[in-house]
């Protein structure tokens, strides 16, 4: 009788995933992770609805979409309720050490594109009730200890495209469609690889070229039968790691038919008429704003829905069309509370155009400079929001996007408020959207001088760290209200670059002279220590010195900046005196030192 009841119940859950249903169900993985204290500490189970709760996205109708607990040192199991999130897009609970079965009723998951559960210590039989999650793209189980055969059913999941089962304990025939797919990896388990799976066990894409030579391999194989049939697995394995370097790893491919909605981020293709219609011509009465990327106008759909269309002015796409909507998708995959969404698109011969929901505030460089008369001021409160979100969403575009993505251009202008002041970082991936397929460029940089980490200034090469310090430049900028460089400061013999003019101010302990006068002392001192701290740490000249998002995100929340920042002043004071001392040698008239730093000032960059 428990059985039936416990069953009655679960048939409810799954047909009718109310919030209250639904922060049920998260509450359970929560208690069935083990969760301690201080992880999920904001998963109320009073406050039901779970769209408010950290690591938790929700669309617009308050259905949860994204559930990222990755690398949070979870040591239980996974709660099988967590079946009735039927609009759930993905869940991500990699580098963990979860045990146990993999659920069954994660096949309820019908609006799932991507479940990631590598590095954990999961056991049993991968759920053939996986099959049915038609939607599913990335699938990643490697580094487990899951056990039996491939379930037959991945044959019949038409939008997948990564498939990872490596370092399991699996057995058996691999499913033959499976090697059609665009990467994969079954290595390290037991499968076989006999006269009818003779693919290899790894792949990072399906070209052309590839099919064509396992088409030949296959040939032999099936022509000498046993004579061949291990030399082919090796050869084909030989050839297939030697020619890795060369291909180009393709996630989706989207054809280019007018009005097609493509299936991962639901992007509507538009037409250029109809976004000529929506900005009046593109007039400049609707520009909302100019970047490295091009102007941003203000428009209206036909249906009335306000929108933001990026005109791109810089892009070079030798693959065309296709390319460039392959780079497009890339960046509606990344699907965050504090990332911009991505409505659309429309390419021409000699246009390439984004659009984007309207965001009614703007942007934090508004809030902070371009207020108009009468226009509230931006509060401490709502500083300190926006400099937590815009950490968020940095975090995930780095850390849970595959591949990750690089912004190159963080700043306040870059940042965007919602309705509520909720910040949505904009831009993202645009850097490598115009740059696409490029050859030849190896040092284009691109960004806001003053917000432009020296190392990517200097070289050309960016990574995660460059856009750490322009998250920092833009938290100065949060704190004082002012420009990355402002050269007015010079007519007071002052600092042009913000950074140092905050610097020096600091060391003077002048706390009160840093904060925007706009706030009228309206905010905890405290809390503007703890965030300039937050932005020197970010903004230290060596990238290997500055903290992950990650970190900068815990730090944001109270946790390890104390250890950090008396770090930091140890090697700020160590640094200070070697460039004191050098200082003092210069004064003192010592040409060898000025003419090697000559030499190397005007040697070839």
């Amino acid at each position: 009788m428990g059985l039936i009841i416990r069953a009655l119940v679960l048939a409810y859950l799954f047909s009718f995933a109310s919030p209250d249903a639904q922060g049920e169900a998260l509450w359970s993985l929560r208690s069935s992770l083990n969760a301690s204290g201080d992880q999920l500490k904001d998963w109320n189970r009073n406050l039901v609805n779970p769209c408010t709760w950290s690591k938790v996205i929700c669309d617009s109708s308050n259905n949860v979409t994204t559930v990222t607990l990755s690398n949070m040192g979870f040591t239980g199991t996974l709660s099988p309720r967590i079946g009735i999130l039927k609009k759930l897009a993905t869940l991500q609970l990699q580098g963990n050490s979860i045990m146990g079965n993999i659920p069954e009723e994660f096949g309820n998951l019908s609006s799932l594109t991507m479940l990631d559960l590598e590095n954990n210590h999961l056991t049993g039989e991968i759920p053939p009730s996986l099959g049915n999650l038609k939607k599913l793209t990335f699938l990643i189980l490697s580094q487990n200890n899951l056990s039996g055969p491939i379930p037959e059913s991945f044959s019949g999941l038409p939008n997948l495209v990564n498939l990872q089962l490596a370092s399991n304990n699996l057995s058996g025939n691999i499913p033959q469609q499976l090697f059609k797919i665009s990467k994969y990896n079954f290595t390290g388990n037991q499968l076989n690889c006999g006269i009818n799976y003779s693919h290899g066990c790894a792949s990072e894409n399906g070209d052309g070229s590839s099919k064509s030579k396992t088409g030949m391999i296959i040939g032999i194989v099936v022509a000498f039968v046993v004579i061949l049939i291990l030399g082919g697995c090796l050869v084909l394995f030989l050839w297939k790691d030697r020619q890795k370097g060369c291909r180009r790893e393709v996630f989706v491919d989207v054809a280019g038919e007018v009005d097609r909605r493509i299936e991962f981020g639901q992007l509507k293709r538009f037409s250029w008429r109809e976004l000529q219609l929506a900005t009046d011509n593109f007039s400049e009465k609707n520009v909302l704003g100019q970047g490295g990327f091009g102007k941003v106008y203000k428009g209206t759909l036909s249906d009335n829905t306000k929108v933001a269309v990026k005109r791109l002015t810089d892009f070079e796409s030798p693959g065309g069309d296709t390319a460039f909507q392959r780079e497009v998708e890339m960046i509606s995959v990344a699907v965050h509370r504090n990332l911009l969404r991505l409505i659309g698109f429309c390419t021409t011969p000699t246009e390439r155009l984004l659009v984007y929901p309207f965001m009614q505030n703007l942007s934090v460089a508004y809030q902070l400079r371009e207020l108009k008369a009468g226009e509230p001021v931006l509060d401490w409160l709502t500083r300190k929001k926006v400099a937590l979100g815009t950490a968020r969403g940095l975090e995930y575009l780095h850390e849970h996007c595959n591949p990750k993505i690089i912004h190159r251009d963080v700043k306040a202008a870059n940042v965007l408020l919602g309705e509520d002041f909720e910040a949505v970082v904009g831009d993202f991936g645009l850097a490598k959207l115009v740059d696409v397929r490029k050859t030849n460029v190896t040092t284009q940089v691109r960004g806001t001088m003053g917000h432009i980490a020296p190392e990517y200034l200097s070289t050309g090469k960016s990574s995660e760290k460059t856009d750490v310090f322009g998250y920092g430049i833009m938290l100065l900028e949060l704190v004082t209200g002012q420009r990355a460089i402002d050269f007015s400061r010079l007519e007071e013999e002052d600092d042009v670059l913000l950074l140092d003019h905050v610097k020096k101010l600091q060391r003077e302990k002048r706390l009160d002279a840093i904060v925007d006068r706009n706030l009228n002392q309206d905010y905890d001192i405290q809390e503007v220590e703890m965030m300039i701290q937050v932005a020197l740490l970010c903004t230290q000249a060596s990238p290997e010195d500055r903290p992950a998002m990650s970190e900068v995100v815990r730090m944001l929340e109270g946790e390890g900046l104390a250890e950090r920042w008396e770090e930091w002043q140890h090697v700020e004071v160590t640094r200070r005196q070697e460039h004191e001392r050098l200082h003092r040698r210069f004064d003192f008239g010592d040409d060898s030192i000025y003419n090697q730093d000559a030499m190397i000032l005007s040697g070839g960059r």
